[in-house]
């Protein structure tokens, strides 16, 4: 379900994030589904409880997930993609540093849409 990589630069609550996000989109996890328990989930990636539950406030902060007392957390029912303006330029920021870092390796803008196509494609797999 989730690999963290212990080496990266990104912290690792926020590796969690993605790759619960990352199942939710490529229906590893669908609207309904269990999640494990924040303890569950810390001895299986062998981790921090605080940094799985920092996770889950951040994916229940954006609607993926839901917390019912006493039955468990869950895939949200009712999770509807938004566009929030500070991620949004965060994003905005991100593509535009893979922008130039293909242009600087001679990938121009139309195989760049290809390559990104393509990542769309195994996306919605």
């Amino acid at each position: 379900m989730i690999n963290i990589d212990a080496r990266s630069s990104k912290p690792i609550f926020e590796q969690v994030v993605y790759k619960i996000k990352e199942n939710i989109i490529m229906g590893g996890l669908s609207p309904g589904d269990k999640m494990p328990s924040i303890r569950e989930l810390s001895k299986m990636l062998t981790i921090n409880p605080n940094t799985v539950s920092k996770a889950y406030a951040e994916l229940e902060r954006q609607k993926l997930i839901e917390t019912i007392s006493g039955k468990g957390t869950y895939v949200s029912l009712d999770y509807k993609p938004k566009v929030d303006e500070d991620r949004f330029r965060k994003l905005r920021d991100v593509l535009k540093d893979a922008i130039v870092e293909a242009h600087c390796m001679g990938i121009g803008q139309k195989q760049l849409a290809e390559i990104i196509n393509g990542i769309y494609k195994d996306i919605e797999r």
